[in-house]
């Protein structure tokens, strides 16, 4: 085998810590949404929205039952997470960050080897992703 052999088939260590990182996240998200749907649905933690209104309003559009239920929209839901429907958004937006963070990782190991093209992709799509996030185009959050 020779060494550009090798380099192609051994993978890098951003790599294994991207593989890692990402699937600790995924369980990690899995599992708060899990827990949090259960302190929902069990009543120990009480709904912004009551079950029978959002049954009631189920063919609404979302202007509509936004308005309707008195929900946020945007990241207006943060101030809501006390609320059983809203909790399980954390679990969400782990899963959400989890594309942000390894392209972080893989990032890093880009810039190290000077492979500048593909650090140039990573921070456009970082960019990107926090951006359409982030609400500022009235995108996101929605």
């Amino acid at each position: 085998m020779t060494q550009t052999e090798k380099d192609i088939t051994v993978p890098h260590k951003e790599q294994i810590t991207y593989a890692n990182v990402l699937s600790a996240g995924a369980w990690t998200g899995i599992f708060l949404m899990t827990a949090t749907y259960i302190l929902y649905i069990t009543g120990i933690m009480t709904p912004h929205v009551d079950v029978n209104l959002v049954v009631n309003n189920w063919d609404k559009n979302v202007h509509d039952y936004l308005q309707i239920t008195n929900s946020p929209h945007g990241w207006s839901w943060v101030a809501l997470l006390g609320k059983g429907d809203f909790i399980n958004f954390i679990g969400m937006v782990l899963l959400a960050l989890m594309t942000i963070l390894c392209y972080m990782i893989i990032l890093k190991g880009y810039l190290a080897r000077k492979n500048l093209t593909y650090a140039t992709i990573c921070i456009l799509e970082i960019l990107v992703l926090a951006l359409a996030a982030s609400g500022i185009f009235g995108s996101g959050g929605h």
